[in-house]
């Protein structure tokens, strides 16, 4: 057990729910308190963290700096490195050994990610596919036997070629992915451990093994045996994070759950081919010697150009892929305060750059920068660079001020991954039958969106530094609510993030599992970290709090995170904080549990004030007597030439003849003078008040149906054509969380007519059909066809035509998006 509370631990291992229910239950009938306090299910505050969700007085975390010397062997695909590691102990406890992690042993036939990775994709990045999870035969995809043949043909995983400290051999060990080092001496706290490292591997094709980082070969470049790019991550020894809530962090890696990591200072040196291009995490340190007069001299002018520059242009790069060199360039690059280093190579890459003048201020700039081959076309040219701007732009104004010199977008084989300063995104354009090159909508949308979503990885995690593998919706999906609001600034016509409607599907689906459940254990890791908790956070904002207090109240959250290691509890406790509101109800619903939006609009009663005045209530009887339907008996008597016996004998009548049971006498009067009498008061004005406005009083009877309490959001109309919205908060549902009723009162001339809950679909309502009073006939299609069948055949097709329609359209409707990891 790892150094913390048996509670957290059950907490991060996604049971704390079900501890709070054994902790606090009800055994006096079937009532759940939907809002019953979070604090049983979080960590306790501490002098680490406190109770606001602040880092605590004696917050601490580790350091760790890296002197890396990396040299890329292009023609065999390998990397041979050393490293010296500067780890500094800034824990209060005294550390026996150290752990580090190994990330590319992940590809060794015999770790427990290749172990465990059942057919068809489950284990890696992406969620299990239906074949692998029902009982249906297997299929072999060709990209499965690709990536087998790579897995036999190559040796994959680290070699450790050294060790030592101090010219002294370190005793390891190495468990899977991770490395324990037996320290000579007891680290203490305060104290500081420098060890050298010497290493190499086999990079792996990324293609081939669905991988977060690799190369790419280009067979049909001019260069004999072609070309490849080279992206480079997880490439050498990491420190595992040591932490206050966890301890060493040392679970496995198995492909999915990515990483928290130590911040510290990197000083790289990465020889490459003479003829490549790179871009890396930092600045470079020796343009002098890697760059040509002329790029020099471009990249100053990119510094204030309004449109990208190119410091290596297409036509440069072009004549770099048709040859090689056996000689090398070292570049030099230098990173403060960054918790990991990646990098790119190629011979293929053209370059642009623009300066980001943070702010409208001139100091400090920022150089947005865009890497990419003669694939990525105009559609790179075009939107790449300017989409860095746009998000440090928008983000910046949600969180802090973009801290880094860089902030780069490199093409590669990689659908999109960030590490800090640089990102690898994937789309590309198409080659035409006469050698040009085009792009679709869909690419165009996908590069944008790709590259605002990663260059947001930057702020969240690489400077809030979140823990990955235990909580992979603290950067995806705060992230994916973060890039919805920079798209729909970039174009609102574009079908930006992700709107509460789209989510609607996976909430009331069998594979949902709550959102704080790790990573690795997640169903459908789109939805559960992307989609759901960034729709979530979107109802927060426009529907719970409204954009002032939830802005303040996530810029605090991410201002006091920077650069620190928040977890779950901070992020709730600063939100409630920093905003004045109590949502423990809503993290508890939407984070902890399964439960989705399904509020119906069951019943609508008008209620009539009985004032106890006879000639007030008797006449509103007898008209509500007068609008009754006819009696049908009476009309086909009528109709039949009956006579009535009264008619007959109108000789025989008294005062009931002449007068209705509505007819006011002394009697009622005298009744009703007697009421009034005896009432106080205070109620005698309220009743004289409510006579005389003679309001509408309507109650409105709802179900939650779906577990999770919401705000009822209504849209009421009325006879006279107008509309009225209403809010009615959530803590509506606090004493009746399964049905509650609301009154609503009109003045006499607004009529009600319907009611509509949730008219824009703002709160991921899973049934919109019993949103609505009364009930609509539900819109769906019949496909219009020529056919000479019988009748009584055509009319079967019709109907089963109509339950394929009905069902097209509920799946449209509830459709999730497709999460592209």
């Amino acid at each position: 057990m790892k150094k913390a509370t048996l509670l957290s631990c059950l907490l991060f291992a996604g049971l704390g729910s079900q501890l709070s229910v054994a902790a606090i239950s009800q055994t006096k009938g079937d009532f759940e308190d939907k809002f019953r306090q979070l604090d049983e299910v979080l960590p306790t505050p501490n002098i680490y963290r406190n109770a606001a969700g602040e880092p605590g007085q004696q917050y601490w975390q580790q350091e760790v700096d890296y002197k890396i010397k990396v040299k890329l062997l292009e023609d065999k695909r390998r990397l041979e490195a050393s490293q010296k590691v500067y780890y500094k102990n800034n824990s209060p406890y005294t550390l026996k050994y150290l752990w580090v992690q190994l990330d590319q042993n992940k590809f060794k036939n015999d770790s427990m990610a290749e172990m465990t990775t059942a057919f068809a994709g489950i284990g890696r990045r992406g969620p299990a596919t239906k074949a692998a999870a029902s009982g249906a035969p297997a299929k072999l995809s060709l990209a499965e036997l690709r990536r087998h043949q790579f897995m036999e043909d190559n040796e994959l995983g680290y070699d450790i070629t050294s060790l030592k400290s101090s010219g002294r051999d370190l005793k390891y060990t190495i468990v899977g992915t991770n490395m324990r080092i037996d320290l000579p001496k007891a680290l203490k706290p305060g104290q500081s451990f420098q060890f050298d490292l010497g290493f190499a591997f086999n990079i792996v094709e990324e293609n081939a093994v669905w991988a977060r980082s690799g190369y790419e070969h280009f067979p049909d470049d001019a260069r004999e045996g072609g070309n490849d790019i080279f992206l480079l991550a997880q490439w050498f020894p990491r420190m595992v994070a040591y932490t206050d809530y966890e301890a060493w962090t040392n679970k496995e890696f198995l492909g999915r759950g990515e990483f928290t990591l130590e911040f510290g200072d990197y000083d790289v040196e990465l020889t490459v081919p003479a003829d490549h291009i790179v871009s890396s995490t930092g600045t470079l340190q020796n343009p002098g010697q890697v760059l040509t007069a002329k790029q020099r001299d471009r990249l100053k002018k990119a510094e204030t150009a309004k449109r990208p520059v190119f410091i290596v242009t297409e036509e440069e790069a072009l004549e770099n892929e048709k040859e090689g060199t056996n000689k090398t360039k070292t570049w030099k690059f230098k990173a403060e305060n960054v918790r990991d280093f990646a990098w790119a190579s190629s011979r293929k890459f053209m370059w642009d750059a623009k300066g980001y003048k943070q702010g409208g201020k001139v100091q400090p700039l920022v150089m947005a920068m865009s890497f990419y081959p003669k694939e990525g076309g105009d559609l790179w040219k075009k939107y790449s660079t300017e989409s860095v701007v746009h998000t440090m732009d928008v983000y910046s104004r949600f969180s802090f001020d973009y801290p880094y010199p860089v902030a780069q977008s490199v093409n590669g084989p990689v659908g999109g991954m960030e590490y800090p300063m640089i990102t690898f995104n994937g789309p590309r354009t198409e080659l035409r039958d006469d050698g040009s090159r085009t792009y679709s909508q869909a690419e165009k949308r996908f590069l944008i969106g790709v590259v605002i979503h990663e260059i947001g990885h930057i702020y969240f995690p690489m400077i809030v530094n979140s823990d990955e593998r235990q909580w992979t919706w603290m950067d995806e999906g705060l992230n994916s609510f973060l890039d919805g609001v920079a798209g729909r600034e970039w174009d609102p016509n574009i079908p930006w993030g992700v709107e509460p409607r789209d989510i609607v599907s996976y909430m009331k689906s069998s594979t949902q599992v709550p959102i704080m459940t790790q990573s690795d254990s997640v169903l459908k890791l789109g939805p559960n970290a992307y989609t759901k908790p960034a729709a979530a956070l979107n109802i927060l904002r426009e529907v719970i709090l409204g954009r002032e207090l939830f802005d303040f109240a996530f810029k605090e959250y991410s201002q006091r995170w920077m650069f620190k290691r928040p977890t779950p509890a901070d992020f709730f406790r600063t939100m409630e904080e920093a905003s004045g509101v109590d949502l423990d109800w809503f993290w508890r619903g939407w984070f902890y549990s399964t439960d989705h939006v399904d509020i119906s609009l069951d019943r609508v009663y008008k209620l009539r004030l009985d004032t106890k005045d006879p000639d007030i209530d008797f006449a509103r009887l007898r008209k509500e007597e007068q609008d009754k339907p006819t009696s049908f008996f009476n009309e086909r008597n009528k109709a039949e030439g009956r006579k009535l016996w009264i008619d007959i004998n109108s000789d025989v009548s008294d005062f009931y003849d002449e007068n209705d049971r509505f007819t006011v006498t002394n009697k009622e009067r005298n009744k009703y003078n007697k009421f009034i009498d005896g009432l106080k008061d205070w109620e005698r004005e309220t009743l004289a008040r409510a006579v005389k406005e003679d309001k509408n009083y309507y109650v409105l009877e709802f179900a939650n149906k779906g577990g999770l309490v919401m705000p009822i959001l209504l849209q009421l109309h009325f006879t006279d054509g107008t509309v009225e919205d209403q809010y009615i908060p959530a803590e509506i549902w606090r004493r009746t969380p399964k049905a509650v009723k609301k009154l609503i009162v009109t003045d006499k001339e607004k009529v009600l007519e319907r009611v509509v809950v949730d008219p824009h679909w703002e709160t991921a309502d899973v049934d919109n059909e019993n949103n609505h009073y009364p009930r609509r006939i539900i819109p769906s299609r019949v496909e219009a066809f020529k056919t000479k069948k019988r009748p009584g055949k055509v009319y079967r097709d019709i109907m089963n035509d109509i339950k394929t329609e009905l069902k097209t359209d509920d799946d449209k409707k509830d459709g999730t998006k497709k999460d592209a990891e």
